[in-house]
């Protein structure tokens, strides 16, 4: 069952937009975050720590992927965001700091929500300009 639950991620990555692949980055981050609450509640410092060192992975990701000549200022912002999000998240770590990472928690969550939007802008523009073009090719024709 583990293979066929593998090969199944696997697809929805390769198919996956950029947007959906943020998203799904989002959505892991958001989760490991949980997992290492969960752990440091029950004492679990192994766990604990994996689970944070997952987060703070993605979270190095979407800092080296910053785009600073064509984000301009939102991609400093969003630097200092994650360079926050590491210093809480390094905190919580090692000093067992649960407030920590519910205040990273809450920032993934935070623009998540914020890409999930800005994904159904692009997409909707995508889709008018598909039917500009189709309509111009129709009268072309």
């Amino acid at each position: 069952m583990n293979a066929y639950m593998n090969q199944y991620q696997n697809n929805q990555i390769q198919t996956a937009s950029p947007e959906k692949i943020l998203i799904m980055l989002y959505d892991g981050a958001i989760r490991f975050t949980r997992q290492a609450i969960l752990a440091m509640d029950a004492g679990d410092r192994a766990v604990q720590g994996e689970k944070i060192s997952r987060v703070m992975a993605i979270v190095c990701e979407f800092s080296n992927t910053l785009d600073h000549e064509i984000g301009g200022e939102i991609a400093v912002e969003l630097d200092a965001l994650y360079n926050f999000m590491t210093r809480e998240l390094t905190r919580a770590n090692l000093k067992g700091d649960r407030k920590a990472l519910e205040t990273v928690e809450d920032l993934l969550s935070g623009l998540r929500e914020t890409w999930v939007e800005a994904a159904k802008i692009y997409a909707r523009e995508k889709q008018v300009e598909s039917e500009v073009v189709g309509e111009s090719l129709s009268v072309a024709l």
